[in-house]
């Protein structure tokens, strides 16, 4: 019996190691040939370096790698806890303004407002 694509044989094999399999007849571009998925000049690059945590080399545990934690400074918090105690959801201009004012990037600010909304629900459910 072949062991085409998509048979279990092909599907055991893709999981455990090479990850995803080219299908006959497909061909991928090279690690080199594609674009970086991040522009130069992305606020990502843009960010100062005193917002950021040491990294994972510092001994913080077993976090995954990737983006580290940034930590806002006092007149951020102000200005995004200003912004959530007129506005609990956040539009897309005052994502914007409150990203250009606090030099961050939009999803870092939709981020906080996600996790200070259920910091506030959890807050309003330990009041009951």
């Amino acid at each position: 019996m072949e062991k085409g694509p998509f048979s279990v044989e092909w599907l055991a094999q893709s999981s455990r190691g090479g990850g995803a399999r080219e299908m006959p007849g497909e061909s991928r571009p090279s690690p080199l040939q594609t674009s970086p998925s991040v522009p130069a000049d992305s606020p990502r690059d843009r960010e100062a370096p005193e917002r950021r945590s040491p990294g994972p080399e510092s001994g913080s545990g077993g976090s995954a790698p990737g983006r580290s934690r940034t930590k806002f400074s006092a007149a951020q918090l102000q200005e995004l806890e200003r912004s959530f105690r007129e506005q609990r959801y956040i539009g897309a201009g005052e994502k914007r303004r409150l990203a250009a004012v606090l030099n961050l990037s939009q999803s870092q600010i939709k981020t906080w407002f996600q996790n200070r909304r259920m910091k506030f629900k959890r807050q309003t459910q330990d009041a009951r």
